[in-house]
Formats: C-alpha cells, structure tokens, sequence
C-alpha cells in the first residue's frame, strides 16, 4: 500500500484530533464546560470574517506599480508587517471584544487557556476539515481517466497536481499536524496576555498580545516571501510555540488571586444580607 494514502490521512485526523483532546484534558482538569471553547471558536471566525475581506480590499497595494519599485527585500519585509499586524490586530482585538462582552466570567488562567483552546482549535478543525477533503478528492482521482471530467486544456495541469501530490515525501505529508501542533500554543499565549489586561487593568497587555501575533506572522510570512524550505518554517514556528508556552507557564504563576477577590466579595455580601435581613426581623416583629 502506498505509505502517502495513510499519512495523508493521519494529518488530517490529527489535526482535527489535537484541539479536541486538549479541550477534553483542560475542561476535565479545571471542571469547566465546553461553553468558552465555542465562545473563542465564534471569536475566531468572527475575527476572519472581518481580516479576509480587509487583506483581499488591501491586496491593490501589492500589485502597484509603486510597490513594485521597491527592492524586493523591501517588499518582503513590507508585506510581511502588513500582514503580520493584519492578523495580530483583527485576532486580538476579536478577543479582546470576547472577554469584554461575550465572556465576561472568564477571569481565571484556566478559562483564558479554554478559551484559546477554542480559537486555535476551531481553526485547526476547520484546516484538517479541509485537509480531509482534498484527500478524499484526490483518492477517487487517483484512479480516474482524467480526460473525461476535464477540458483538453486542464488535463495535463490536473495530471501534474496529482502527481505532485502523491509523489511529496511522506514526512511532508504530516507538516499540517505539525503546523497545529506548534500554532495551538500561540492561541493559547495571546488568549492569556490579552485576558491580563482585564485582570491586571493595563491595556498595554492587549498591545503586547498584538505585537507577539504580529510578529510571529511577519516572520513566517517573511520566510515564506524569500523561499525558505518548509521545515525551516516549521522549525521557527515551533521556535515561537516554545516561547508561546512559557508565556503561558509565567503568567500562571504571577496573575492575581482573583479567588481571593471572590472569595472576600461573597463574603462581604453574605455579611451585608445577614445584617439586613436581622433588622427586617426586628422590624416585623416590633409591633407583634
């Protein structure tokens, strides 16, 4: 059997596997419901709904003819900013507008890590979604005769991209797995720098939220832009997952004791209810 229909297969898998065992672990581990894993997967394709159409109106500036009389080094790292602040803007602000009206309770680190867990999940399911789909095309055109569902002008492009499909080397068949596996943690990172401007009351986390994403996505729009092989790329990204998890491991640590400002409220109120409701006693049993 021919290794690419099996791999093929397990990439996509995966990466629709991946966001869904680590939601189960993380609602498991903190007893929380699947409720802010769908409010950060509406959150994505909220945010997309609004970044696709702005790239595709701002694309005229790429075809320019004053954009193309820059160097080309010029207009790489041009377009690599662009669009790295393209997508750290529309993304966290998207999820800056999440915990600012659509998930008003999530305050703690593990809600903040459920709810990235469902904007970079919903993302990966989408892409493997996807993935799956091109595969099983590819699968019946495998043994077709092209020549009967395509033009004599498309046979020989049709006839090329399935080769070129069955022909990659297996390891490249997995890179979409191993995409997600590496871009998950970003998600997770920026849901918990932008959940620290509301906790810590400092906007300048949801600036810094921006400029993490946006600066991760210029660098691999920027290797990509100048022909770096696709494990370099990977390996940068995985370089940033690395950072994406540490960020998340610190803030863990430093974040303030919300349950402590729980806690002292509740009790605060418990006291007040107590107080109010011995002076309604004594004031219907007064007169009896």
């Amino acid at each position: 059997m021919d290794i690419h229909i099996l791999t093929y297969l397990i990439n996509g898998l995966l990466m629709i596997a991946l966001p869904i065992g680590l939601t189960i672990y993380l609602t498991h581990k903190f007893r929380l419901g699947w409720r802010l894993f769908w409010i950060g997967a509406g959150t994505l394709i909220f945010s997309q709904i609004l970044h696709i159409p702005f790239n595709a109106l701002a694309n005229p500036l790429f075809v320019s003819d004053k954009y193309f009389t820059l160097p080309m080094i010029w207009q790489n790292i041009f377009l690599a900013i662009f669009l790295g602040l393209s997508a750290g803007i529309f993304e966290e602000l998207s999820r800056y507008m999440m915990y600012r009206w659509w998930a008003k309770d999530a305050r703690s680190w593990s809600a903040g890590l459920l709810a990235g867990a469902g904007h970079g999940g919903i993302e990966a399911i989408i892409l493997g979604l996807l993935v799956l789909y091109g595969y099983v095309q590819m699968m019946i055109l495998r043994g077709m005769d092209i020549a009967t569902i395509a033009t004599p002008e498309q046979v020989e492009v049709v006839k090329t991209q399935i080769q070129a499909y069955w022909s990659a080397p297996w390891y490249f068949t997995l890179l979409g797995a191993i995409e997600r596996l590496f871009t998950i943690p970003l998600h997770l990172a920026c849901s918990i720098l932008v959940l620290q401007t509301f906790r810590r009351k400092n906007s300048w986390w949801l600036i810094i939220a921006i400029l993490f994403h946006a600066f991760m996505d210029g660098v691999a729009v920027y290797m990509l832009r100048i022909g770096s092989s696709a494990f370099t790329i990977e390996g940068i990204i995985g370089i940033f997952a690395v950072i994406s998890i540490g960020i998340v491991l610190l803030l863990k640590g430093r974040e303030p004791d919300v349950m402590i400002e729980i806690s002292n409220t509740i009790q605060s109120k418990l006291i007040i209810e107590s107080v109010n409701e011995t002076h309604d006693n004594l004031d219907r049993t007064q007169y009896q």
